[in-house]
């Protein structure tokens, strides 16, 4: 990334030679994704994160087919990128169908095609959950979601875990953000298949084939592209260290701590993804006392204002909110090692069974 930062960052926009030397700089990372996705240069859109691909996306193709319908079909655990934007859409007149998932947080492929109208225009299903990280058998889903429209999937937490070609998905729009596999923050890609009827939010100079206005973040895109060749290209390896890693995660933590329960599918999950609830106890103590262990980790519940919200994907597999206030995720990558995981077990374990005997930061009718 650093030339693009420096001597070579022209715009590419331009004719003259430094802009040329950006725009080939873009062309080659254009490339580079599509080489992944197994789609064509010309149908990869860079965007500015996974968010922005998401609402671009859903609001997309909302607004190009709104004279064939207004319905759109999406799942009760998707990311809020998703979820607010449908929410968004149904203030402005739309009508969202909300699909459940199983007991273990899966889309059945069925569920899709019962909810599908003659006014669906649009269904967006997550490849993986960002949260359980359960994994959606989207080669499955997503026929009958086309049959009804186009059909979208957030892929964000799938890179550099799971297969991206989008012929084998068989998807019309594909989210990703550079930072979930080691490329820069503030990028992402919207792959479109050529031809999907698209309207875009961004105007201005009509970059990105008229599909999202604005100057190019060629370091940016450099970077994200360079990230994604090469997380894609170790995908096998890393799968395999962090699913060793994490199922031992999953077999020390259901045996060392007391009614701790693994949230998601056992197997149909990403191979780096472990995500707990221990009834008792809520998320925000284990986290602050992780962090002061020096173990970062997320919940799927959001802190505001010293008001734990219970995790909405985790309501959606049918725990209760006390249950659901104290949820653990945990997150692992390529550089984890299997001394972190011994560091974490012991610091764990001792973490929840201190703060179970603490009545003042247990849950509620616990």
């Amino acid at each position: 990334m650093t030339p693009y930062f420096t001597e070579l960052f022209g715009n590419p926009s331009s004719i003259h030679a430094v802009g040329q030397q950006a725009r080939y700089a873009l062309d080659e990372a254009r490339d580079r994704v599509a080489r992944v996705l197994n789609c064509r240069a010309r149908e990869v859109v860079f965007t500015g994160g996974g968010t922005e691909s998401d609402n671009a996306a859903i609001v997309g193709v909302a607004t190009a087919l709104q004279e064939t319908g207004n319905h759109i079909i999406t799942t009760s655990v998707e990311h809020h990128a998703v979820l607010h934007t449908c929410q968004h859409l149904e203030s402005q007149g739309y009508d969202v169908t909300y699909l459940p998932v199983d007991s273990d947080g899966i889309v059945q492929p069925d569920a899709v095609s019962r909810a599908i109208t003659d006014r669906t225009t649009l269904v967006s299903v997550m490849y993986a959950n960002n949260e359980i990280g359960v994994v959606n058998p989207i080669p499955e889903i997503a026929p009958g979601g086309q049959a009804a429209g186009l059909f979208h999937t957030d892929a964000v937490q799938a890179a550099g875990y799971l297969d991206l070609d989008v012929r084998k998905l068989g998807v019309d729009l594909l989210s990703l953000s550079g930072h979930k596999f080691h490329g820069p923050k503030g990028t992402g890609v919207l792959f479109i298949r050529r031809g999907a009827p698209f309207l875009p939010f961004l105007l201005g100079g009509g970059q990105e084939r008229e599909r999202r206005s604005g100057t190019e973040n060629i370091p940016g895109i450099v970077g994200l592209s360079v990230a994604l060749e090469t997380a894609n290209s170790q995908r096998e390896e890393s799968s395999r260290h962090c699913a060793a890693l994490r199922d031992r995660i999953v077999d020390q933590v259901l045996a060392r701590v007391r009614g701790s329960r693994l949230n998601g599918h056992p197997t149909q999950r990403l191979p780096n993804n472990a995500n707990f609830s221990f009834p008792g106890v809520e998320g925000e103590p284990i986290l602050l006392g992780l962090d002061m262990a020096g173990v970062a980790a997320s919940s799927g519940s959001a802190c505001s204002s010293g008001s734990l919200e219970p995790s909405h994907v985790l309501l959606a597999l049918g725990q209760s909110a006390e249950v659901a206030r104290g949820s653990l995720r945990l997150t692992l990558g390529k550089d984890n090692t299997d001394e972190q995981v011994d560091y974490l077990l012991d610091v764990l374990v001792d973490l929840v069974e201190r703060l179970r005997q603490l009545p003042s930061l247990t849950t509620a009718g616990s």
